[in-house]
Parts: C-alpha cells; sequence; structure tokens
C-alpha cells in the first residue's frame, strides 16, 4: 500500500506514534515529518530513516494522512500556513483539548479523526482514544486502528464528553499509578529498606498484579478478596485504606480532571 503521512511536528508524542507506525509496516520512505526545528529533524531523521522537511510547503502534494501533532495554542496558525486550498486527507489531530468542532473548522474538512493517546505510548503500551467526524469513513477508522495498534490499545468514543472522560481515565490515569508507585516507595522506605530496593518492589508488585488481572476474567474486587485472609495483614493494610476514602477519592479525582477536560475545551473554542 503506497499511503503517503505527513506528521506536522515531531516532538515525543509524534516520534512514538511515528515509531509504532513503522512497527506495523509503514515503509520510512513513506512518512514525511515536518517541523521548524532542524535539530529536531536531524535527530528524527537519524533514528527512523523518514522524510523530514522544515516547512509543509510545497511537501503535502501526494499525502494521504496528516497527523497534527503540535501543540494546541499553535494548530490553528499551522493549518492555517500549511493547508493548501482544496487539499481532501484524512486528518488525525493529538492536539490535547482541541474538540472535533474546532477542529473541523480550521482544518477545512470533514474528515478529521481526534485522538487522545497517553504517554506509556512511548514505549508501546499506550491507550488511545479516537473520536470521528461524520465525513470519516468504516475504512478510515480500521486503518486508524491498524496504525495506532503500534503504540498500544484504541478506543472509540462517540462525544465530547465521551472523550472528556476518556481522558480523565486514560491520559490523566498513568500519573495515578505513578503516585501510587511513589506512595508504594516510600512506604518501603519507612520499613527500611534502599530507594533502589523499594522502587523494583513497587513496579514488581503493580506490574505483577496488572498481569495477574489481565490474565484472568474475575472482576478486579474477586482478585482483591483472594488476597485478603480474615484477620491477616492485608486486611489490616485495607481497613486503613477504607477508613481514609481512598476509592472515593480517586473518584472524586477522575471527575475532577474530566470537569477540567470539558473547561479545556471551552477555552480553546473561544480562543
Amino acid at each position: 500500500m503506497n499511503y503517503q503521512i505527513a506528521f506536522v511536528g515531531g516532538g515525543n508524542m509524534a516520534q512514538a506514534m511515528l515509531s509504532g507506525l513503522l512497527q506495523v509496516g509503514v515503509p520510512p520512505h513513506d512518512v514525511l515529518v515536518i517541523d521548524p526545528d532542524v535539530q529536531q529533524l536531524q535527530r528524527v531523521q537519524e533514528v527512523h530513516g523518514v522524510r523530514v522537511a522544515d516547512t509543509p510547503e510545497g511537501n503535502l502534494d501526494g499525502v494521504n494522512l496528516i497527523v497534527w501533532a503540535v501543540k494546541p495554542q499553535v494548530l490553528r496558525s499551522a493549518a492555517e500556513k500549511a493547508l493548501p486550498a482544496g487539499l481532501d486527507v484524512l486528518h488525525l489531530s493529538v492536539a490535547a483539548g482541541v474538540r472535533l468542532s474546532e477542529l473541523t473548522t480550521w482544518l477545512r474538512s470533514g474528515r478529521v479523526v481526534r485522538a487522545m493517546p497517553n504517554t506509556p505510548a512511548l514505549v508501546r503500551a499506550g491507550v488511545t482514544a479516537l473520536q470521528a467526524a461524520p465525513d470519516v469513513d468504516e475504512s478510515e477508522r480500521q486503518l486508524l486502528e491498524r496504525l495506532l495498534g503500534g503504540i498500544g490499545r484504541t478506543f472509540w468514543v462517540n462525544t465530547d464528553a465521551e472523550m472528556d472522560g476518556v481522558t480523565a481515565v486514560s491520559g490523566s490515569g498513568p500519573a495515578y499509578v505513578f503516585h501510587f508507585l511513589e506512595s508504594l516507595q516510600s512506604a518501603s522506605e519507612e520499613l527500611g529498606f534502599s530507594p533502589e530496593m523499594a522502587r523494583d518492589l513497587a513496579l514488581w508488585v503493580v506490574g505483577g498484579a496488572v498481569q495477574q488481572a489481565a490474565a484472568h476474567p474475575e472482576s478486579f474486587a474477586e482478585l482483591r478478596r483472594r488476597v485478603t485472609s480474615k484477620g491477616g495483614t492485608t486486611e489490616a493494610a485495607l481497613e486503613v485504606l477504607h477508613a481514609r476514602n481512598c476509592k472515593s477519592a480517586l473518584a472524586e479525582a477522575v471527575k475532577a480532571a474530566a470537569k477540567r477536560a470539558g473547561e479545556l475545551g471551552d477555552q480553546a473554542a473561544r480562543e
């Protein structure tokens, strides 16, 4: 398949997605990365072997998919400068907080998909939420699923509210896990373990629990009950967590993130 892909922006997330594309078999010569930072382009070319350019002018002919991997505040001006009149391509935006209605207006196209990847995409273990405009057909949806499969799992949502929610869960979710890892490491150090051993313990405990949960169909609650013996050490620990309302605190945190995602979307629409 001769499918030409252009990235506008060559930062960390763009490079993670680029690695995923190459992983699923997209030839490097079919990918163009556009970025005004010449040193960044040199690094991208050395690592990935793709074509590079420091300006979109004259470089988008024959492109089938444009991936907008620029900061939200510069996306509109970047699109105005980059897009020649009459260009009919599929657009994928990873600009955080910019809603589909703004994207279709700024990109002057109905063939637009909004994407919300999370940072584990950098190690090909990410979650990417996708929201498509009405003009995106089923074959294009399937194409994006295949192309993004190189950086993890994809999930489709239908509304801005759902995208705000998935942003709160999967977009911010890695930070919740990192916070738990940080807390578990700190607690281990208070028991006398070295920082190095405490870090390894936290990583292996969380990583192992995730693998166990993924390998078994039981609910998370059932798996927790299996570890919790009456009068045992785990029960003693969980009683403290329940007394501190940790579950409710996490629920409130996720709701706060979803609310903020909506506010940022409103802000982007006004600017």
